[in-house]
């Protein structure tokens, strides 16, 4: 398979979000982005905060085809959401290419669902963090940026899906800023895909969820805000509160947090956190939740 028939097969993603969602105030009513045909039944992969509470979810082919489509899952964990067409795509599904091979320097390009490429190298591969209690290991970097980065599909110049980009972030280094991408990496899929496919992901336990929304701020870990309602919320922690400790250990770094915020247990576990407010520490026992269970869950059209 070569790149340009891989790009036949992105597809445009339009979906609709219900007023009242939990994340509608922060991700929107009506979004739109990328997916790529994965199976040939129309399985669709995308960037899941495209999907997440979807009520509706339509997808356009690049020759102008429009088929509605059901939002199966969404992956907390790597950021992947998975869509199932209801009618014919007749797209055949692209390949997986070896992403933990994709190295800085490989020439790569990045396609969206209107027919939009943009042909760039891989700049990065490294951890981020991210503030809504999110981690990658290894995330590809890609430049110069796509318009339309969100569920669009990195390709390696064997034509093979090497991730699905998520992010647009501007990277500092000296004097010069560089606008760059976040993908995720393919290779985090076929691990998960089954569960995915079978149970949304419920098989698997999941992760302890604060609903903390956390910066690092001149070398602490600042609360820039918490979600309402959330765990977070409730145990009375509050915009301003600095974190240096989780159960038994100091917290280095916001990734570090989020490590030994997994390793507690499972969502459902109280989760000591000492924070430091107004110079006094005080200690918070946050009772966790499934970050899921705030969250609308698909239906079928």
């Amino acid at each position: 398979m070569d790149v340009s028939q891989t790009l036949k097969s992105i597809v445009r993603l339009r979906s609709t979000i219900h007023d009242d969602a939990f994340t509608a105030s922060a991700l929107g009513t009506r979004r739109e982005g990328s997916g790529v045909v994965i199976r040939a039944d129309g399985l669709v992969l995308t960037i899941g905060y495209l999907i997440t509470e979807a009520e509706e979810v339509w997808l356009t082919t690049q020759d102008g085809r429009v088929v509605a489509a059901h939002a199966l899952a969404y992956d907390q964990e790597t950021g992947f959401g998975l869509v199932q067409a209801l009618g014919d795509l007749d797209l055949p599904p692209v390949d997986f290419g070896d992403a933990a091979r994709a190295d800085v320097g490989d020439a790569v390009v990045l396609g969206d669902g209107v027919g939009q490429v943009v042909h760039g190298r891989i700049v990065a591969r490294q951890e981020f963090a991210g503030y809504w209690e999110y981690l990658l290991d290894r995330a590809i970097f890609v430049a110069p940026s796509h318009p339309s980065w969100g569920g669009a599909a990195l390709i390696g110049t064997d034509g093979r899906l090497l991730g699905i980009g998520s992010l647009f972030l501007q990277v500092s280094q000296g004097r010069e800023v560089s606008d760059v991408n976040l993908i995720v990496p393919i290779d985090l899929l076929p691990p998960i895909l089954d569960d995915l496919l079978r149970h949304g992901g419920a098989a698997k336990s999941r992760r302890p969820w604060l609903g903390a929304f956390t910066a690092e701020n001149n070398g602490d870990l600042v609360v820039m805000s918490v979600a309402e309602g959330g765990p977070a919320a409730k145990a009375g922690m509050r915009p301003g509160d600095v974190i240096s400790d989780i159960k038994d250990g100091e917290v280095d770094d916001l990734a570090d947090f989020y490590r030994k915020l997994w390793a507690t247990g499972p969502a459902g576990s109280e989760v000591p956190i000492r924070v430091v407010r107004d110079g006094r520490d005080t200690w918070l026992r946050v009772k966790s939740s499934d970050r899921n269970s705030f969250l609308r869950k698909p239906h079928l059209q």
